[in-house]
């Protein structure tokens, strides 16, 4: 997702700006999100002794060293157990990436962000990391009516939901459609136990079948895959 944005919080409209940081952030999982029509081309068949990370492929990463790069996320979330983590133990991990970028608005302030993801039959997953300032504990003010307040590993986070694109492929006719997907579920978590701003990370799941994740699961990623993540201050 120059220098990272100053200040977000306190007046109003710094407030605004925060929380639009937010929403390009969480928008990541709504665009790459969804069923991509190529599951069927794939069968589960291993055990959990034989599933393997896939090799994660970084397509940019333009982020200086202070900020996790989308290499560093991929390392972090393509980890063996995954599949276990989600309740699909047997399942075999596909394909994973990351990538690292400034994202601009248009009043020209700028925000690193970076993400990773790995996609497998059933969910797809992805983490990334936001350095636009806004306390945790505020961005549940602008996540809409399904964030509620979440405490991961002791620091402050929200749980929300967010739907997805669903993206389909004919391949006979050599067409892409697209429609609404399933809805993904996120928590996101600060990057200190205090919350006091500065460095988020979002972890997402959503299922290739367009139904509801495991919160559950999700929580069971992000507590082993972010004390992992650069940048993260336990305690």
């Amino acid at each position: 997702m120059g220098d990272v944005a100053d200040g977000f919080a306190g007046s109003k409209k710094e407030m605004n700006a925060g929380a639009q940081a937010v929403a390009a952030v969480v928008a990541v999982g709504g665009v790459l999100g969804g069923a991509w029509g190529l599951g069927e081309f794939f069968e589960l068949g291993h055990s959990p002794e034989d599933v393997k990370p896939a090799v994660c492929s970084t397509t940019k990463d333009e982020l200086p060293a202070e900020y996790a790069s989308g290499a560093k996320l991929c390392a972090a979330l393509n980890r063996p157990d995954l599949p276990a983590l989600l309740g699909t133990p047997a399942e075999q991990p596909l394909n994973a990436t990351g990538n690292g970028r400034w994202i601009t608005f248009g009043s020209g302030v700028k925000i690193a962000a970076s993400e990773a993801k790995v996609q497998l039959k059933t969910h797809t997953v992805q983490v990334s990391a936001s350095y636009d300032d806004l306390p945790v504990d505020q961005a549940v003010e602008v996540l809409g009516v399904t964030a509620q307040q979440q405490t991961v590993l002791g620091h402050p986070a929200v749980v929300y939901s967010y739907p997805t694109i669903a993206i389909t492929f004919d391949f006979g006719n050599g067409k892409t459609g697209s429609g609404p997907g399933g809805v993904a579920r996120h928590v996101m978590v600060a990057a200190d136990a205090k919350g006091g701003g500065g460095t988020s990370f979002d972890v997402v799941i959503w299922r290739e079948d367009g139904t509801l994740p495991d919160d559950l699961a999700l929580l069971r990623v992000a507590e082993q895959v972010l004390p992992t993540v650069p940048g993260w201050r336990a305690g």
